[in-house]
């Protein structure tokens, strides 16, 4: 199995540790740092089945085809063009068996989220941050409707005794995704040489509906290309 956007390997370690191979695609260098020092911890037999290629998604090539090609969690929603998208699937069909699948999830658009006016926050609970303690958080958005990308500061804000955040010492992280409609990664997908085969709204292989709240695309390199 190949997995793009492996990560720290959240869901590549459960894959290995169950049986599977899995080469995993990732250009974040902390993350694979993460990964490595995950993999350590396991038993030889998990650590030898899982092979790591640090690389851009849409140029780094693997002398191997797989049966099966998944980029779960989101991983899509940082190709920001349509150029960006045709790199990925041209390196996806040099790595896919002929009759291999690709499996992808990607959110699905809420309108009435990306029609808020730039910079709506929202204030969500206060919890424990790794490295900044006790914190308050908000989010604030910023839909960009012409190239459909939706911008997004995390904001964390160390908390006094008394309850407080305090914003001189808050913690920014930027996060950028790509807005993907159903019928146009349909179309994306089929014009770049696959055939979609199912779409499901949820994990567990229910249908797409107006209140599912994610897209999980199941496709095939089409036999006529």
């Amino acid at each position: 199995m190949l997995e793009y956007g492996i990560g720290n390997g959240r869901i590549a370690l459960p894959i290995a540790r169950d049986g599977a191979r899995v080469t995993g695609v990732d250009r974040s260098t902390p993350m694979l740092t993460d990964l490595r020092a995950r993999l350590a911890e396991e038993p030889a037999s998990v650590r030898s089945r899982v092979k790591v290629r640090r690389g851009d998604m849409r140029t780094v090539a693997i002398d191997t085809r797989f049966p099966l090609v998944i980029c779960p969690f989101n991983t899509a929603l940082h190709l920001y063009t349509r150029h960006d998208v045709e790199a990925w699937l041209a390196r996806v069909r040099d790595h896919i068996a002929p009759r291999g699948e690709l499996v992808l999830d990607v959110n699905m658009p809420i309108i009435e989220d990306l029609a808020d006016p730039p910079g709506t926050e929202y204030a969500l609970p206060p919890f424990v941050h790794p490295t900044r303690g006790r914190v308050r958080y908000r989010e604030i958005f910023d839909y960009d409707r012409v190239r459909q990308i939706q911008f997004c500061s995390m904001c964390f804000s160390p908390m006094r005794k008394d309850g407080r955040g305090t914003k001189d010492d808050e913690l920014v992280t930027p996060l950028a995704h790509r807005v993907f409609f159903p019928q146009e990664l349909e179309a994306l997908l089929h014009y770049n040489g696959f055939e979609t085969t199912q779409i499901h709204g949820d994990f567990e292989g229910g249908p797409l509906r107006q209140d599912s709240d994610v897209m999980v695309f199941h496709a095939r390199p089409r036999r006529s290309r």
